[in-house]
């Protein structure tokens, strides 16, 4: 409970009275109200013919259900959404999890032929649910992210103990930040824990010092490595007569060099290392993203001169912007989140063949392709060097060979390969 206070307490202070009460109100009906569904409680048959009509489909493998309430249809079109659409191309049948708070989907809603956005908050739904998958002979996955706050080491076992395999996907350091609460709940630790102690629980690891942290506990077995990643065919596609709103127009037409950052604005952020580059006048700076807290105002960053925020932008637009950057940065402090991290718009940087600069970060010197500030001075230094790249052809193959090199379907083949070796007992 505590760390639902605290959860509320700085969605409070990240979106003001008004938007706390929005907030909340969605909140309260999608994980309360939302369990009674009187609906499929009075239509059970119909819901019984549905579930059967997925599971009668022949064109699937294996069954996972994805158990993170991060939603599909949100802003922040990342991991879980890529990874599940990847997945269901292999022929899995996969029940993603949503809500009405992310998605407005009470019930069961079909996105593709394998892939079903599902309200496990929907009691008499996910009863229907358990009740048809016992009598699948397939292999049966739960997976969820090592985030997640929200199924507890009991639901887990329960799985475990119906023939489910366990999919852990470790892909942060585990921090009070990134969990938007004062301390880490304590479902989060517990998961962590047990999986560490059960070497047949599957893991995946997507950065390097997550996966020396998984070996040093339990060893290498059931573990593989799985970085982010890019949907690079979706890079290659363009509408030549897409528009921008005025206020980027305004931007373009400073005839500044543009640097430009897209992603959550937390407290991981280098806001003062901006300011230093927004202090030398030579360019125009975009942030766009959301406030994942409250640095950014407690930085002034709207004050900043050269410095623009435009919130939020949908993935399928966000490419427009990006390549109208001369430079694409990131600009992260280096701490135990970053260290750990493998940001998914690195590679959509590189799938966009625009240069880039980031800070030290760890699993950024994996690649040729990046510039790397050691200090404020020298990021600052690579600005102008990647300039100079911009039009280098040599560069941007090399941009494009890394892009490719990890593309979605290649992280998603890595876990398959990992569950199928038991599937093929």
């Amino acid at each position: 409970m505590k760390e639902k206070i605290s959860k509320l307490v700085n969605v409070y202070k990240k979106y003001g009275f008004i938007g706390f009460l929005k907030k909340l109100r969605a909140y309260i009906i999608a994980n309360y109200l939302d369990k009674i569904s009187f609906e499929v409680f009075f239509k059970k048959k119909k819901y019984f013919k549905i579930i059967d009509a997925i599971l009668n489909n022949t064109n699937y493998k294996r069954i996972i259900l994805w158990r993170s309430s991060f939603g599909y249809n949100v802003p922040l079109f990342q991991r879980p959404q890529h990874i599940a659409r990847e997945l269901s191309l292999k022929r899995s049948l996969v029940f993603y999890e949503v809500t009405t708070m992310t998605d407005k989907v009470k019930t069961i809603k079909k996105l593709t032929d394998n892939i079903y956005l599902f309200n496990y908050n929907n009691l008499a739904l996910n009863k229907i649910l358990k009740q048809r998958l016992e009598k699948v002979t397939k292999p049966k996955y739960v997976q969820l992210y090592s985030t997640d706050w929200k199924l507890s080491v009991a639901n887990i076992e329960d799985y475990l103990n119906n023939g489910y395999g366990f999919i852990y996907e470790y892909i942060d350091h585990l921090s009070a930040d990134l969990a938007g609460t004062k301390e880490l709940p304590q479902n989060i630790i517990d998961k962590y824990n047990y999986v560490m102690a059960h070497d047949n629980v599957y893991v995946v690891v997507t950065a390097d010092l997550l996966k020396e942290d998984v070996i040093k506990k339990r060893g290498t077995k059931n573990l593989i490595f799985s970085e982010n990643g890019v949907d690079y065919n979706f890079f290659q596609k363009w509408d030549k007569d897409y528009k921008f709103e005025k206020e980027f127009q305004d931007i373009l037409a400073k005839d500044k060099p543009l640097l430009m950052y897209y992603g959550a604005l937390g407290s991981w952020f280098d806001y003062p290392l901006i300011k230093a580059l927004a202090k030398t006048n030579k360019y125009s700076i975009v942030l766009i993203g959301i406030k994942y807290d409250e640095e950014f105002d407690k930085e002034n960053m709207s004050q900043v001169e050269n410095v623009y925020f435009l919130g939020p932008r949908d993935y399928q637009v966000l490419k427009y912007y990006a390549k109208k950057a001369d430079v694409l940065l990131l600009p992260f402090k280096i701490c135990d989140i970053t260290k750990a991290t493998s940001p998914c718009k690195l590679f959509e940087y590189m799938a966009l063949h625009i240069p880039i600069v980031t800070t030290d970060i760890n699993e950024c010197r994996k690649y040729q392709s990046i510039l790397i500030g050691k200090n404020k001075q020298d990021f600052i230094k690579k600005i102008e060097e990647a300039l100079k790249l911009k039009n280098d052809a040599k560069y941007i193959k090399l941009l494009d060979k890394e892009a490719l090199e990890n593309d979605w379907s290649k992280k998603a083949e890595a876990i398959i390969k990992l569950i199928e070796k038991d599937e093929k007992r």
